[in-house]
């Protein structure tokens, strides 16, 4: 995408941004006849995923020419994702702990009927996440990380071929170059889809006044979260200027249309094939970015790490319930787990936090407490998300470049 023409893309996605936000306010549930448009750009942005996960993950690994040395970029990757959400998860305890967001906060009567589903969750099940005995299955129910598990396996056994394997990564890397043009014709359509996604959004939540009033009741909770993804940001940055020698301003400026539909759609799943946009528009080594960007986008969730911290302390506290400090260490290392295990698709935080909940003792219908302004912090933590994993690109491709 040329520079001017993204320029003039970034204007209209923020013209639809606060059009969509203005539109929601005043008109509330009426602009839910728009909600169609924003379903359609998302399901346009979700139907590129799978291919675009399957060619950008067996090219990058296979172009590394030799399987040996994909442990060194896997070192550095797992290393990043690790640091920096044991980092996240510390820093949503200490906003926690400083802004007592719980206390005083009714619980209401209704909390049991709003609860989600709980099922027995462990680190046994996540281990099982990583294969599928179905990829087909898999990749039509979405599940990325077996189906990324299965793609490094397979360009490393493509990679010991020799010639005879030569043709089928060149298969793949004119699949990953066709999906990233389809990704920049899709892109034409955001700023319409942007503006459908806000303004429905708002008109489910009853207009602007409804939603003023549910975020009044939870206000501290809320300043609590977004203080924290806004500390975290912050923390990136470093990372991004100190170990990734990027100039911050204009890396942000390239991955501003990422952000934006991270924002919009709260997936960071969807938001990939932007996020593969805008890391490449900003230099960064092209394996890097195609091992990298794929993998954190299912188990790098920083801000959604993040926000279970808060969220968990939250209930604890609105129960009455004092968490000791060995307890909030419990939910440091399960917050951590839960969160590489989140599917990067709209809301999955609130699934893993049954993980979290359950790992210290506190009620599950705790959970129904968030749910007024879930569907807005949701979208916050996921454009933490997706930079988190733009920045570990980043940091990876100038530790390991060509792996």
């Amino acid at each position: 995408m040329k520079s001017v023409a993204e320029q003039r893309l970034l204007l209209a996605m923020i013209v639809g941004i606060v059009a969509g936000g203005l539109s929601g306010f005043l008109w509330g549930e009426a602009m839910l006849s728009v909600k169609w448009l924003g379903d359609l750009f998302l399901t346009m942005l979700k139907m590129l995923i799978v291919p675009l996960v399957a060619a950008s993950v067996i090219t990058g690994v296979a172009g590394l020419g030799d399987v040996r040395r994909l442990g060194r970029m896997g070192a550095y990757s797992v290393a990043y994702y690790l640091c920096t959400t044991l980092i996240a998860v510390s820093i949503g305890l200490m906003m926690a702990n400083l802004w007592q967001p719980g206390v005083g906060v009714s619980l209401g009567a209704d909390l049991a009927a709003s609860r989600p589903a709980a099922g027995d969750i462990g680190v046994t099940d996540l281990i099982l996440s990583l294969v599928h005995p179905n990829i087909i299955a898999a990749a039509a129910d979405m599940k990325l990380l077996p189906i990324i598990v299965f793609c490094i396996v397979f360009a490393a056994a493509l990679s010991t071929l020799g010639e005879r394997g030569k043709p089928v990564i060149a298969f793949f890397e004119g699949l990953n170059d066709g999906m990233m043009k389809l990704v920049e014709w899709i892109m034409w359509l955001a700023p319409l889809g942007v503006f459908a996604l806000i303004a429905s959004r708002l008109g489910a939540a009853g207009g602007g006044e409804a939603f003023l009033g549910q975020l009044a009741g939870l206000a501290k909770y809320a300043a609590a979260v977004i203080s924290g993804l806004l500390t975290h940001a912050a923390v990136l940055c470093l990372v991004l200027a100190v170990l990734a020698r990027q100039h911050i301003g204009a890396y942000l400026k390239h991955m501003a249309a990422a952000l934006i539909t991270a924002f919009s759609t709260a997936s960071s799943s969807a938001t990939l094939p932007l996020t593969m946009e805008g890391v490449k528009l900003a230099g960064v080594d092209e394996k890097a970015r195609r091992f990298v960007l794929p993998l954190g986008a299912t188990i790098n969730m920083d801000g959604t790490a993040l926000y279970e911290a808060v969220a968990v302390l939250f209930i604890a506290q609105a129960y009455g319930i004092d968490l000791s400090f060995g307890q909030q260490m419990v939910v440091l290392l399960t917050a951590t787990m839960a969160a590489i295990g989140a599917a990067g698709i709209p809301e999955a935080g609130l699934v893993t936090m049954v993980i979290v909940l359950e790992a210290v003792g506190l009620p599950l219908e705790g959970i129904g407490l968030l749910l007024a302004i879930d569907w807005f912090l949701d979208r916050c933590r996921t454009t933490i998300n997706v930079f988190g994993d733009s920045v570990g690109a980043a940091v990876v491709g100038r530790f390991a470049p060509g792996g």
